[in-house]
């Protein structure tokens, strides 16, 4: 399960997310800057498009992986496919 709760609305936009799989939760601190939040959301609300986000990580690594403290952009430098696959991940549920 991912939890996604915004926690500043300035720029770039915080949030802090909790990610629970196999009895175990990993806390993450997210940033996204606000142009790169228009580009990527499609319109989506900035708490569905970091979702999103974790989900495709998760599909790639385990929740341990993943940084404990990043800005969204930094996603692409690791998974270069991360923008053209982000849409398939709205929506879906864990």
């Amino acid at each position: 399960m991912i939890e996604v709760t915004q926690t500043g609305s300035g720029d770039p936009l915080e949030f802090e997310v909790a990610v629970t799989e196999g009895g175990t939760i990993s806390r993450h601190s997210v940033t996204i800057a606000a142009g790169d939040y228009r580009r990527l959301a499609g319109g989506k609300a900035p708490d569905r498009l970091v979702e999103a986000a974790f989900r495709f990580l998760l599909d790639r690594e385990p929740k341990e992986s993943i940084l404990r403290n990043f800005d969204l952009s930094l996603i692409e430098t690791y998974f270069p496919e991360f923008e053209s696959k982000l849409p398939d991940y709205f929506g879906r549920t864990g």
